[in-house]
């Protein structure tokens, strides 16, 4: 049998460590002396040792660990797995996000951010209504958008949407994701499906465009919300986007573009506004 410090070098845990996994029940020693305390290792343990020590490596929380040891289904050993992967991919998707938009940041595009007040009139769409929190806005955007396909299958124009401000404010709000119909022939839409036959609604709003991923899409964001606040007045009411090329036309990111118009109050007679340097 091996001390607890020989196992601690062969496993590459330290002595600490291999006290703490033997005190949350992760990894017993084969002994323990009962007069010094010392423990003592069998050989056949440091493959368990070394799948902890993975496991620990990728954050698996210490509950979730003891559950994939004592877990004698692989199905369900995978699985647990699978699902700690998962998460793990959500956060390095969004620390990239986060990393993308801080150097966009840091190291501003030289040029000019155009914005044009435009009067948007209403128009008749097929959309998908869903309350939904901000972090699960792609999926619910993804989902929405496959049963629109299902039910205009000649769309009259780009995909669009309709984010309430609550969605940014509060965390969780209204989107409306939807295709432009004919409106000399509207899709026969219901139930069973989400989809319904809708107008929506007539709007003034500073629009501009946002170039590439959408990685850093809040920094455009932010560069129209300076230009609202210098240049118009702010009304409530949906944010209004629409993909004018994204993921559905080409995979190239850099070639997409997503026109995001912002609610504001437009006086008579005002036409396309100038450009405010970010």
């Amino acid at each position: 049998m091996l001390s607890i410090g020989e196992f601690a070098q062969v496993t590459h845990l330290s002595i600490r460590t291999l006290r703490r996994y033997h005190d949350a029940g992760l990894l017993e020693p084969v002994r323990v002396d009962p007069a010094t305390g010392y423990r003592r290792y069998d050989p056949t343990q440091i493959p368990t040792a070394q799948v902890i020590h993975r496991l620990r490596q990728l954050d698996v929380p210490l509950a979730d660990v003891r559950n994939i040891l004592h877990t004698d289904d692989a199905d369900a050993r995978a699985a647990l797995v699978a699902e700690h992967l998962g998460r793990l991919e959500d956060r390095l998707e969004q620390t990239r996000t986060a990393v993308a938009s801080l150097r966009r940041l840091l190291r501003p595009e030289p040029g000019v951010v155009v914005v044009d007040l435009r009067r948007e009139s209403e128009l008749p769409v097929a959309a998908v209504t869903v309350v939904v929190d901000e972090v699960d806005v792609l999926d619910a955007y993804a989902a929405a958008m496959a049963e629109l396909d299902a039910a205009v299958p000649a769309p009259a124009g780009p995909p669009g949407g309709m984010y309430d401000n609550e969605l940014f404010s509060h965390g969780r709000g209204r989107a409306v994701i939807y295709l432009p119909v004919d409106a000399t022939a509207p899709p026969a839409v219901g139930p069973p499906g989400r989809v319904r036959a809708v107008t929506r609604p007539a709007a003034d709003l500073a629009v501009t465009v946002h170039p590439g991923p959408h990685d850093t899409i809040d920094v455009t964001y932010g560069r129209l919300g300076g230009w609202v606040v210098e240049h118009a007045l702010a009304v409530a009411g949906p944010v209004h986007e629409r993909y004018l090329v994204g993921p559905r036309d080409t995979p190239d990111p850099d070639r997409w573009r997503t026109e995001i118009g912002w609610p504001v109050f437009r006086l008579a007679g005002a036409g396309p506004a100038g450009a405010d340097r970010g």
